[in-house]
Protein backbone atom coordinates (compact mmCIF):
# COMPACT_ATOMS: atom_id res chain seq x y z
CA UNK A 1 0.00 0.00 0.00
CA UNK A 2 1.14 3.71 -1.06
CA UNK A 3 0.56 6.21 1.95
CA UNK A 4 -1.52 9.06 0.63
CA UNK A 5 -1.18 12.49 2.26
CA UNK A 6 -3.08 13.22 4.72
CA UNK A 7 -5.41 16.40 4.96
CA UNK A 8 -6.39 18.59 8.05
CA UNK A 9 -8.11 21.72 8.38
CA UNK A 10 -7.84 23.54 11.73
CA UNK A 11 -8.83 26.79 13.70
CA UNK A 12 -6.20 29.17 14.95
CA UNK A 13 -6.96 32.85 16.51
CA UNK A 14 -3.96 34.56 14.71
CA UNK A 15 -2.56 33.62 11.29
CA UNK A 16 0.87 35.61 11.26
CA UNK A 17 1.54 33.34 14.95
CA UNK A 18 0.33 30.39 13.33
CA UNK A 19 3.02 31.37 10.07
CA UNK A 20 5.83 31.70 12.42
CA UNK A 21 5.08 28.51 14.45
CA UNK A 22 4.49 26.04 11.70
CA UNK A 23 6.79 27.34 8.89
CA UNK A 24 9.54 29.17 11.52
CA UNK A 25 9.55 26.67 14.58
CA UNK A 26 8.16 23.38 12.74
CA UNK A 27 9.76 24.29 9.45
CA UNK A 28 6.81 23.55 7.21
CA UNK A 29 6.62 25.10 3.68
CA UNK A 30 4.09 27.36 2.99
CA UNK A 31 1.33 26.63 -0.20
CA UNK A 32 -1.48 28.69 -0.57
CA UNK A 33 -3.08 30.75 1.25
CA UNK A 34 -5.58 33.43 1.59
CA UNK A 35 -6.57 36.42 4.07
CA UNK A 36 -8.05 33.64 6.54
CA UNK A 37 -6.47 30.55 6.10
CA UNK A 38 -2.93 29.03 5.07
CA UNK A 39 -2.07 25.44 4.01
CA UNK A 40 1.84 23.93 5.24
CA UNK A 41 3.20 21.06 4.36
CA UNK A 42 3.37 19.34 7.21
CA UNK A 43 6.44 16.52 6.47
CA UNK A 44 4.12 15.89 3.44
CA UNK A 45 0.61 16.42 4.73
CA UNK A 46 -1.63 18.72 3.85
CA UNK A 47 -2.67 20.82 6.87
CA UNK A 48 -4.53 24.47 6.62
CA UNK A 49 -4.75 26.56 9.51
CA UNK A 50 -8.49 28.37 9.20
CA UNK A 51 -8.57 31.89 11.04
CA UNK A 52 -11.29 31.61 13.94
CA UNK A 53 -10.23 34.71 16.43
CA UNK A 54 -12.12 33.44 19.22
CA UNK A 55 -10.73 29.72 19.18
CA UNK A 56 -10.22 28.14 22.34
CA UNK A 57 -8.30 25.18 23.18
CA UNK A 58 -9.79 21.87 24.42
CA UNK A 59 -8.59 20.74 27.61
CA UNK A 60 -9.85 17.20 27.41
CA UNK A 61 -7.25 14.47 29.09
CA UNK A 62 -6.66 11.26 28.96
CA UNK A 63 -4.45 8.91 30.92
CA UNK A 64 -1.80 7.05 28.50
CA UNK A 65 1.00 5.65 30.31
CA UNK A 66 1.15 7.99 33.26
CA UNK A 67 0.71 10.91 31.91
CA UNK A 68 -2.31 13.20 30.71
CA UNK A 69 -2.79 13.04 27.23
CA UNK A 70 -4.41 16.03 25.29
CA UNK A 71 -7.35 15.29 23.73
CA UNK A 72 -7.84 16.57 20.38
CA UNK A 73 -4.42 16.43 19.25
CA UNK A 74 -2.43 15.90 15.66
CA UNK A 75 1.05 14.98 14.21
CA UNK A 76 3.10 12.95 12.80
CA UNK A 77 4.92 9.70 12.73
CA UNK A 78 8.50 10.53 11.94
CA UNK A 79 12.03 9.08 11.44
CA UNK A 80 13.94 8.72 14.76
CA UNK A 81 16.25 11.41 13.66
CA UNK A 82 13.58 13.38 12.62
CA UNK A 83 12.25 13.38 15.80
CA UNK A 84 15.38 14.09 17.66
CA UNK A 85 16.05 17.24 15.67
CA UNK A 86 12.53 18.46 16.19
CA UNK A 87 12.31 17.71 19.55
CA UNK A 88 15.58 19.71 19.41
CA UNK A 89 14.06 22.95 17.01
CA UNK A 90 10.96 23.36 19.47
CA UNK A 91 13.37 23.29 22.61
CA UNK A 92 15.52 26.12 21.06
CA UNK A 93 12.30 28.05 20.17
CA UNK A 94 11.53 28.48 23.98
CA UNK A 95 7.85 26.38 23.35
CA UNK A 96 6.96 24.36 26.52
CA UNK A 97 6.03 20.77 26.18
CA UNK A 98 2.81 19.77 27.76
CA UNK A 99 4.51 16.22 27.78
CA UNK A 100 8.06 16.66 27.08
CA UNK A 101 10.35 13.74 24.78
CA UNK A 102 10.35 10.76 26.04
CA UNK A 103 9.82 6.74 25.17
CA UNK A 104 6.39 5.64 26.13
CA UNK A 105 5.84 1.97 27.30
CA UNK A 106 9.18 1.06 27.19
CA UNK A 107 10.40 -2.38 26.73
CA UNK A 108 6.55 -3.20 25.56
CA UNK A 109 4.43 -3.88 22.28
CA UNK A 110 4.60 -0.42 21.05
CA UNK A 111 7.14 1.40 22.27
CA UNK A 112 8.07 4.50 20.78
CA UNK A 113 9.06 8.06 21.28
CA UNK A 114 6.85 11.10 21.87
CA UNK A 115 6.33 14.30 23.20
CA UNK A 116 3.54 17.06 23.11
CA UNK A 117 3.14 20.46 22.73
CA UNK A 118 0.85 23.40 21.82
CA UNK A 119 0.70 25.86 19.19
CA UNK A 120 -0.02 29.11 19.37
CA UNK A 121 -3.79 28.88 19.48
CA UNK A 122 -3.50 25.89 21.96
CA UNK A 123 -3.80 23.17 19.83
CA UNK A 124 -1.97 19.82 20.38
CA UNK A 125 0.50 18.13 18.90
CA UNK A 126 2.02 15.09 19.31
CA UNK A 127 4.82 13.78 17.42
CA UNK A 128 6.82 10.19 17.79
CA UNK A 129 8.75 7.71 16.73
CA UNK A 130 9.35 3.83 16.58
CA UNK A 131 12.32 2.57 16.88
CA UNK A 132 10.60 -0.05 14.62
CA UNK A 133 7.49 1.28 12.38
CA UNK A 134 6.32 -2.65 12.44
CA UNK A 135 5.64 -1.12 16.09
CA UNK A 136 2.98 1.51 14.67
CA UNK A 137 -0.60 -0.71 15.21
CA UNK A 138 1.09 -3.90 17.35
CA UNK A 139 -0.85 -5.24 20.09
Amino acid sequence: MILRPFHLAFPVHDIPAARAFYGGVLGCPEGRSAEGWVDFDLFGHQIVAHLDPAAKPVAVANAVDGHDVPVPHFGVVLEMADWEALAERVKAAGIGFGIGPHVRFKGQVGEQATMFFRDPSGNALEFKAFADDAMLFAR
